[in-house]
């Protein structure tokens, strides 16, 4: 294999020889969940499948999904395919929405992620002459360690900083002078308020590019971040039941989506209330099957993030577009769908209000209402009479209804209203009665 800081030969294959990897690898997986994990062997039994019925990659299709439920269901070590003695790394989810979810690691899953992460960092640009400030958090998230262990195996001189201390991440960004800056987008913002509260420039700074994933974020707040750091602000995407960052990258070259690195991760589009596949290029919920996982596979497992298959572009294989949001955290209002990247990409498109904001869902009577709660510019916040924040107010909520469809009511509030957060944000705050 070539060097971790070179591009990788499999990077260049062709379709052909990737689907023909693709069918070796499934059927190899399936075969060791068969035989390893009493959970898939029964519900592959349930279905009426069997490891041997896959001849195509079509043949998946027929094989059930996972889903959170069947890992919370098998918790904490249920879904090992490998003996206890042989898992090196234990990561787990928040567990916000009930018991966590729990993934294990061999050295070799260690190893492959690694890797992947590593490429990914070369794709976005990186090389072993720079230094990479990781402000994801260290723990059982696996963002830290994930851009970490990537790091340094490409050759890099890794800054494992973590969340929170924005003071501090500002001071070792200015001393430490590192090239790349590895963050949710939320909090990115978050440490160019800080430079500015300091009285600097964040375009100012060593930074040369971003690599931002872990929550959804829009177009407008890739341009917000570039504006504001002068950098490449790209797209990176991972899940911790599948194996953490470095599923997909945005490349440098062309910035046009995240190429699934599909040697090691089988994705199809299905319909997210019928669980039907969809064809390349229509938009559902992102389905995924590890390839090359050895303690904890996961077969067809349903995401909930809501995105569409693209063909590639700078390699054979293909990109995801830009993650819409999650199944799960669609807002219903009045019968209107709505995500909260939706809302951020209609507030985005009023200059003076900042990407900070805040959704805030009511049902005072028998129908649901939405308050936006925005932050204005610093800039602009002193200048305004409060009949211009009145009128300010009036254009964003005819925004949120001509690019969302739902009616809203905005309120503008002053820089630094809303609390920041120190790694994925939080966008929605619930005040309905429970029923």
């Amino acid at each position: 294999m070539a060097p971790s800081h070179q591009i990788e030969p499999i990077e260049k294959a062709s379709v052909d020889e990737l689907r023909a990897l693709q069918l070796e690898r499934l059927k190899d997986v399936l075969g060791r969940v068969y035989d390893r994990v009493p959970h898939y062997r029964n519900k592959f039994q349930a279905a009426g499948v069997h490891p041997d019925d896959l001849r195509t990659l079509a043949d998946l299709a027929r094989f059930p999904f996972t889903t959170k439920d069947d890992l919370r269901a098998n918790y904490p070590f249920g879904l090992f395919a490998a003996p206890m003695e042989e898992i090196v790394r234990i990561h787990a989810s928040s567990g916000t929405t009930g018991k966590p979810t729990v993934a294990g690691y061999t050295k070799a899953d260690i190893e492959t992620w690694a890797l992947l992460m590593a490429r990914s960092l070369r794709a976005a640009g990186g090389s072993p002459r720079d230094k990479i400030h990781v402000a994801y958090g260290y723990g059982l998230f696996t963002g830290g360690l994930g851009a970490h262990y990537g790091g340094e195996a490409l050759g890099a001189a890794v800054i494992p900083v973590g969340g929170g201390f924005t003071e501090r991440q500002v001071q070792l960004i200015n001393d430490f002078q590192p090239d790349i800056l590895m963050a949710t987008p939320s909090y990115t913002l978050a440490i160019a308020d800080e430079f500015e509260t300091q009285g600097l420039d964040p375009r100012r700074s060593s930074l040369r590019v971003g690599i931002f994933g872990a929550e959804p974020w829009s177009e407008g707040m890739r341009g917000e971040i570039e504006r504001r750091f002068a950098i490449d602000a790209l797209d990176l995407y991972g899940l911790s039941e599948v194996i953490g960052p470095g599923v997909a990258q945005e490349l440098l070259e062309t910035k046009d989506g995240l190429t699934l690195w599909e040697d090691h991760f089988y994705p199809e589009i299905i319909d997210p209330e019928t669980g039907a596949p969809l064809a390349e290029g229509e938009a559902g919920e992102l389905v995924l099957t590890t390839l090359t996982k050895q303690g904890m596979p996961v077969i067809r497992y349903r995401t909930r993030d809501l995105t569409r298959l693209l063909p590639g572009t700078a390699r054979a294989m293909r990109r995801l577009d830009r993650i819409k949001g999650r199944s799960d955290d669609m807002l219903i209002i009045r019968g209107v769908n709505v995500f909260p990247s939706q809302i951020e990409a209609a507030l985005a498109r009023e200059e003076a209000l900042s990407p900070h904001y805040l959704l805030e869902l009511r049902r005072p009577n028998a129908l649901d209402e939405l308050d936006v709660v925005v932050e204005l510019r610093p800039a602009l916040a002193g200048g305004l009479a409060v009949n211009d924040i009145a009128a300010l107010e009036r254009k964003a909520e005819h925004l949120v209804k001509a690019y969302v469809g739902v009616t809203a009511k905005v309120r503008a509030v002053a820089p630094g209203a809303i609390e920041r957060s120190q790694g994925k944000a939080k966008r929605v705050i619930d005040l309905r009665p429970k029923d």
